[in-house]
């Protein structure tokens, strides 16, 4: 999440320097790509390019049995590996042998610290297109985490991951400049192209969540030759915050009058963001006052407001500003947008309670009738991540999957491919 990821985050995993043998791509007889990759503690996590995910769980007879998506109810999917996968998989009743990814991992320089990155290419000599994984919030590991890097590559798609300051195997203080974040994804890029040499083709950026906001400032400043926004905004952070709590409220059926409400919280709580913490309570608290009775309250989340009406004023203090490190608040990215020539691919979902895409889509659709190369692709039934999910009687979503024809959106635009009328329930949008 653009924001809450970093306060809902512990802190960052380590990189795993040797993850379970079973970790890689595999290509099933039927031609099916299937990815395994680490899951919870003791587990595996498998998904297919369609979109399709499970959690492995290891059994006694040596074979790993799955539940849906993050459900932790059982699918009826069953995977087996010969020889930890170096032999082969067979996921149901279909076999099939790990991919020949070829993976560098390297050290290099991005803006004053030394960060961890690895290229994972397709077997072969052939050039192939290079896209860099921009991270979002998260303090999790991208080395250890991102199943890109391995399904892009599968793809036919040269991948490179790094762990972004403060995070995984990299260095420095973790922080949300993102400035600072767009100069670490130009060392980035560069480091990529050196490594992958004669292999390198069109290159550019995926950026999830707050890689909306680094990746086209990135290809602003450096350009490359494609941009891919998954789940982010065209609006500042303190603006996503009052989008959240909007769509809170109409997903809670409240009407016009609720929501001014609503509005005057979002209010207070972007004055203490915006003043580093430091003041502003007394507005939080008279808010909190006026409408912690009112029934609607408890439906008020956004995006970080949720963390300023659960926290005493001392916690916030003395919390947050780590929590949240360098967060420009104000940040207006459009100035980037307006000036960005580089062909862009927009995937957002349509559920997005963390970043609610109604007023980036209005803001992309000008810069497509301006003749700004951006494509746009609202998933309907998506939320944040681009995740499909299911609700709970106490009204928690648990992610089941991710859309049908994500994948394949991002994998033929990056391959430069035209693209198609149907990528699952996509709404798509180009320039007139």
């Amino acid at each position: 999440m653009a924001l809450a990821g970093a306060l809902l985050s512990g802190q960052a995993l380590a990189s795993d320097p040797s993850p379970p043998c079973e970790v890689g791509s595999y290509r099933l007889d039927n031609g099916d790509l299937l990815d395994i990759g680490p899951g919870a503690e003791g587990q595996l996590r498998w998904r297919t390019t369609d979109g399709r995910t499970g959690a492995l769980s290891l059994q006694d007879d040596g074979t790993w049995t799955s539940t849906l998506g993050w459900t932790e109810r059982p699918d009826g999917h069953r995977v087996s590996f010969t020889d930890c996968g170096r032999g082969g998989i067979r996921f149901d009743q279909t076999s099939g042998q790990r991919v020949p990814l070829q993976q560098t991992d390297t050290r290099f320089q991005g803006s004053g610290v030394t960060l961890a990155g690895r290229l994972t290419l397709p077997p072969g000599n052939d050039p192939v297109p290079l896209v860099v994984l921009v991270h979002g919030a998260e303090r999790d590991s991208a080395l250890a985490r991102y199943s890109l890097q391995r399904e892009f590559a599968s793809a036919g798609i040269g991948v490179f991951a790094y762990d972004k300051r403060g995070t995984g195997a990299s260095g420095g203080r973790y922080t949300q400049d993102y400035l600072t974040l767009a100069v670490d994804a130009i060392h980035a890029m560069r480091e990529a192209r050196r490594l992958a040499g004669a292999r390198a083709g069109r290159v550019g950026y995926q950026g999830g969540s707050q890689g909306g906001w680094v990746a086209p400032l990135a290809a602003r400043i450096e350009p490359v030759d494609f941009v891919i926004v998954s789940f982010g905004l065209a609006v500042s952070p303190l603006e996503e915050d009052r989008e959240a709590i909007a769509f809170d409220m109409q997903r809670g059926g409240f009407g016009p009058v609720v929501t001014a409400g609503a509005m005057e919280i979002a209010d207070a709580t972007a004055r203490v963001i915006a003043s580093g913490f430091t003041e502003g309570y007394e507005q939080l608290e008279a808010v909190k006052a006026k409408y912690g009775d009112e029934p609607w309250y408890p439906s008020v989340r956004g995006n970080f407001t949720w963390y300023l009406l659960g926290n005493d004023e001392a916690t916030v203090r003395k919390e947050a500003p780590q929590l949240v490190y360098g967060i420009p608040a104000h940040y207006d990215p459009m100035p980037v947008l307006e000036t960005l020539d580089v062909p862009q691919l927009w995937a957002l979902g349509g559920q997005d309670r963390d970043a609610p895409p109604g007023e980036t889509l209005r803001r992309l659709a000008a810069l497509q009738r301006d003749g700004r190369p951006i494509v746009t692709a609202l998933f309907p039934d998506a939320d944040h991540g681009m995740y499909e999910f299911e609700t709970g009687p106490d009204g928690e979503r648990v992610s089941t999957r991710q859309p049908e024809g994500y994948f394949r959106l991002m994998a033929d635009f990056i391959l430069d491919r035209p693209l198609q009328p149907d990528y699952g329930a996509a709404e798509l949008s180009s320039p007139p």
